[in-house]
């Protein structure tokens, strides 16, 4: 059987998917612009990256979006129109529909079953716009989220069915595609994410950091900006630091903006936010952007891991740091609460609270033997819901139903 995999940035969320079809010995092609790893037995096939959004003289306004989208859905209709060609067509394609590229698969392969990533549809209410009072969105705003939709609802048209990795991100799409997307997360290794009394990580500087000594407080975070928390989170850090003898504070991410826009007078959140907070520096660490084996040390040695969300995409640190132990203190928005339950897996606070944030790290800091059965049941959350071998099971039911073949009996012994 072979399977194509489209995604602009290299397998995405399609890489322990796609690990397991090439080992259980299937074909499998990733159809993509750059490439983010390489996996045995995997071909890549690149096609010609687009530029970005770009206005023409003649063009409306808010069609550079839309118009990109369907650049690159043309290129990866050629590529997978060439491959076709050259007999080398899939059985089945699977891709993510935010960029279009998923748009015009159903033209050239028109027999080929097709299922589309579903992560994340713009509205201007009850999600990321409109979150912060400063945020409201005009009518400009609601016109060009209108049309940034407009490469999902085609491909979603088109293909013959949806996954969405969670259930608020499906109820976001509109209430007449949501019987054809099917909730699937991809899944955490809890196999490698998992508690260990043990560990310890190494700081550049030569401090060896372990549980407890003294306590640290995580946050990770592609970028430190302010869609994942981080103003409010480095605020209640300096409250914290305040009044607490010796805790310790890493922040990993890096310094761009993934989501979002940069601060006033450009730079990275980090450096305008700590120009003008009474913190002191040596209770902050700034690793950068580090290793997965470094992020799974952090999480087994922390004694609070923050996590902080606009209304948007859960990530999946969270669910990692979960499988690991940690005591999660999230926000209290939509797609942490489908995952926490405050008081019984993890701890949740007002998302602009700085104080009830503060609060809550300094009463787990104080009393840790208090929040040991929510560390349990955090990683029971992620065991029942979230387990890597579960998930792809589900993924693999869902290739089956579109395909007409038995997937999942295909890898049933890597599950063992």
């Amino acid at each position: 059987m072979h399977v194509a995999f489209v995604h602009r940035r290299g397998f995405g969320q399609f890489a322990a998917l796609a690990q397991h079809l090439a080992q259980a010995g299937n074909e499998v092609t990733l159809v993509t612009e750059t490439v983010d790893q390489r996996i045995p037995s995997v071909r890549v096939v690149r096609h010609r990256a687009e530029p970005g959004p770009r206005a023409h003289p003649q063009m409306a306004r808010h069609l550079a979006i839309p118009d990109h989208h369907v650049r690159i859905g043309h290129r990866v209709a050629e590529t997978l129109d060439a491959m076709a060609k050259h007999g080398q067509a899939p059985d089945i394609a699977l891709g993510h529909i935010g960029w279009g590229s998923m748009m015009f698969v159903k033209d050239v392969l028109p027999r080929v079953p097709a299922l589309g990533y579903c992560e994340f549809f713009y509205r201007a209410e009850g999600a990321d716009v409109g979150f912060a009072a400063e945020d409201q969105p005009d009518a400009e705003t609601r016109k060009r989220l209108r049309l940034r939709n407009a490469a999902q609802l085609l491909s979603l048209e088109a293909v013959d069915g949806g996954i969405s990795p969670t259930a608020w991100q499906k109820s976001l799409y509109p209430a007449d595609v949501r019987s054809r997307i099917a909730i699937c997360h991809e899944g955490i290794d809890t196999r490698r994410f998992r508690p260990d009394p043990s560990a310890s990580l190494k700081l550049p500087d030569g401090r060896v950091l372990k549980a407890g000594d003294p306590p640290i407080v995580t946050f990770v975070a592609r970028d430190l900006e302010p869609y994942r928390g981080f103003p409010q989170a480095l605020e209640a850090a300096a409250k914290v630091a305040r009044r607490h003898p010796d805790a310790l504070f890493v922040f990993v991410g890096g310094d761009g903006v993934s989501y979002g826009t940069p601060p006033p007078g450009g730079g990275s959140w980090k450096d305008h936010l700590l120009a003008s907070l009474d913190v002191p520096r040596d209770r902050l660490i700034f690793p950068g952007v580090v290793p997965h084996s470094v992020l799974r040390q952090l999480y087994q040695i922390s004694a609070a891991h923050l996590y902080l969300t606009y209304p948007f995409v859960l990530s999946w640190s969270v669910l990692e740091a979960m499988a690991c132990g940690a005591l999660v203190i999230g926000s209290d928005t939509a797609p942490v609460q489908e995952v926490i339950r405050a008081g019984r897996n993890g701890l949740l606070v007002p998302f602009f609270d700085t104080d009830a944030l503060a609060e809550a790290i300094l009463d787990v800091l104080a009393h840790p033997e208090k929040f040991h059965e929510l560390r349990a049941a955090a990683r029971r959350t992620v065991e029942q819901r979230f387990r890597l071998q579960d998930c792809l099971a589900r993924q693999l039911a869902l290739i089956g139903e579109a395909t007409g073949k038995d997937f999942a009996s295909a890898v049933e012994g890597q599950f063992a």
